[in-house]
């Protein structure tokens, strides 16, 4: 019997070593130079005895993985332009370890200074990689992208202009102002002395009296000390063939900054003055702001206040959507056939973490708008009363009562694998609803009310490498009838439409005489036409009181 235990002991210390010593881990970290900017298409090489030399690329937030390395010693050796190359020797893989290794690039003018490391490598992991930047969700900061080819990596010798030309049509879905059903989208973007960013974006519709136009230009730098200075000027035009309603003009200004104390605490703020003209001239002025404290190497506590509504084009963890700068419409409506511009004011403290794959964050906020932008459907052939209606999209803007409310929120995010990722998002907070449906309108908005709602929205969204399909699908549910979504200003990873809807975004394989890249743009929200509350027109045709209006838009886009 002792023999036999004996033998059973000496085999079990036999063949679990071997099991462990084949399961494969990862290295991965960020890229950066002495003043802590991500350095984008760094060549990271691991050297190892047990297996060959392995080469990943830095992305454009300097990240870099490389997996299914087998255990043992390993030499990083870190390559980028103007800098000399970094190496970490005898770096230790145990089995099935995921090992965090960040490294600092120098230049030769840096090599020569005396001054000591402000703190060592190790102190440093993972401290600046959860460093979020202005209107940016915090948990799309912490994001890992797994894959070994940067997206949009840019070496010495590409050109530092980028820019992409689109074709939409179809109809849109936020009301009065929205971008017309056949528009031309562009950008330009042209790096300045390898740290600033002059851009130009802008979109032009089509059809009588010149329907739509937006032009943005902004110009951004990256300081030495970290900090993030932008300037933004928009110009925007929007009439229709309406003799009843004048022409929209709006001119924003616009600066924000970033800045960084020590490795504790993010800092990011800025503000837009707005002067708009239609039926009078109303200006507004829109601060904004957010104060990041790093409480430990993956848990921040955020504090954002916000002034605008969040723009909805970056909720699928990708540019899916035709750029045309509809985020950037002054959110107006009438009373009495005067201008009344729509005015919030959000408050917002958020607690989030990553555990490995796994990204959680939860909220309280207090929202108050006033003269709130609400969204109809329904054929409108002039305004009627405090109605802005938009012929091209056959949707229509109202405004309702003042909104109130406080609220909590959960978001649960995981990468599944490296090219699908899944998030929950649940929320509790006030709408405005409707206690009686089916009155006219004009009585319909007297009955509004706030009334307290749950929301449940999951998400999807992922890409297929081989066939350069990149799309994301969503639902979100509300547990009873509302005018307005819950949570209005969420803006974390888990923020998704009111509904059903599905963004695609196919690359088309290269034309040989065209020297830019083609791909085909698909958008379709709430496909079910979900949340329509019908109401009465005055002249008695049935319109439709909506969170979300259905829309289907499409087209082509280049860049290059």
């Amino acid at each position: 019997m002792v023999q036999k235990l004996g033998c059973l002991v000496l085999t079990l210390g036999l063949v679990l070593p071997a099991g462990a010593t084949g399961k494969p881990g990862s290295i991965s970290g960020y890229v950066k130079n002495s003043a802590g900017v991500p350095q984008m298409g760094a060549i990271v090489e691991m050297l190892g005895a047990a297996s060959e030399s392995i080469k990943v690329f830095t992305d454009e937030k300097g990240f870099y993985r490389a997996n299914d390395l087998l255990p043992g010693l390993y030499d990083i050796r870190v390559s980028a332009p103007s800098f000399l190359p970094g190496l970490r020797q005898r770096v230790s893989l145990r089995a099935g370890a995921a090992l965090v290794e960040n490294i600092t690039l120098t230049t030769l003018f840096e090599a020569f200074q005396l001054a000591p490391n402000r703190s060592s490598v190790q102190d440093e992991d993972w401290k600046w990689t959860l460093r979020s930047v202005a209107n940016r969700p915090l948990l799309r900061v912490l994001e890992q992208n797994p894959s070994l080819a940067a997206k949009g990596e840019r070496n010495a010798n590409e050109s530092p202009l980028k820019g992409s030309l689109s074709f939409v049509a179809g109809r849109g879905s936020t009301g009065y102002g929205d971008t017309p059903d056949m528009s031309t989208a562009f950008s330009l973007e042209h790096s300045l002395f390898s740290s600033g960013t002059l851009a130009l974006n802008g979109n032009v519709g089509y059809g009588s009296g010149n329907p739509s136009t937006v032009v943005r230009a902004s110009y951004s730098h990256e300081m030495a000390n970290g900090s993030h200075p932008e300037v933004a000027l928009t110009v925007r035009r929007f009439s229709t063939p309406d003799p009843n309603l004048r022409t929209l003009q709006a001119l924003a200004l616009s600066a924000s900054d970033g800045i960084t104390l020590g490795d504790l605490l993010d800092l990011n703020f800025g503000s837009e003055l707005q002067a708009i003209q239609f039926m009078g001239r109303e200006n507004a002025f829109r601060p904004f702001g957010s104060a990041d404290l790093h409480l430990s190497a993956s848990t921040v506590l955020e504090y954002d206040y916000r002034t605008t509504r969040p723009s909805s084009r970056l909720s699928q963890g990708f540019d899916s959507s035709p750029a045309d700068l509809s985020e950037t419409n002054p959110r107006l409506t009438l009373n009495g056939f005067t201008t009344a511009v729509e005015s919030a004011h959000h408050h917002e403290i958020s607690l989030s973490r990553r555990i490995g794959a796994n990204q959680l964050q939860v909220a309280a906020f207090s929202d108050r708008i006033a003269n709130p932008a609400l969204l109809g459907v329904g054929e409108l052939s002039s305004a009627e009363g405090d109605i802005l209606p938009d012929i091209y999209s056959g949707t229509f803007t109202y405004g309702g009562q003042e909104l109130k409310t406080h609220g909590l929120r959960a978001v649960f995010e995981r990468k599944l694998d490296a090219d699908l990722t899944a998030s929950l998002d649940y929320s509790h907070g006030g709408a405005l609803d409707l206690d009686r449906p089916g009155e006219e309108l004009d009585v319909a908005k007297m009955s509004l009310r706030m009334a307290q709602r749950h929301a449940l929205g999951g998400k999807l969204s992922g890409k297929i490498p081989r066939a350069g399909t990149r799309w994301s699908a969503s639902y979100r549910w509300t547990s009873a009838p509302a005018l307005t979504p819950v949570d209005l200003f969420d803006n974390s990873p888990g923020q998704t439409d009111p509904y059903l809807n599905f963004f695609i975004r196919q690359r088309i394989p290269n034309i040989g005489f065209l020297p830019a890249h083609l791909e085909v743009l698909v958008e379709i929200r709430n496909l079910l036409a979900q949340g329509y509350i019908p109401v009465l027109g005055e002249d008695g045709r049935t319109l439709y009181l909506v969170q979300s209006a259905r829309a289907l838009r499409g087209g082509v886009a280049f860049s290059f």
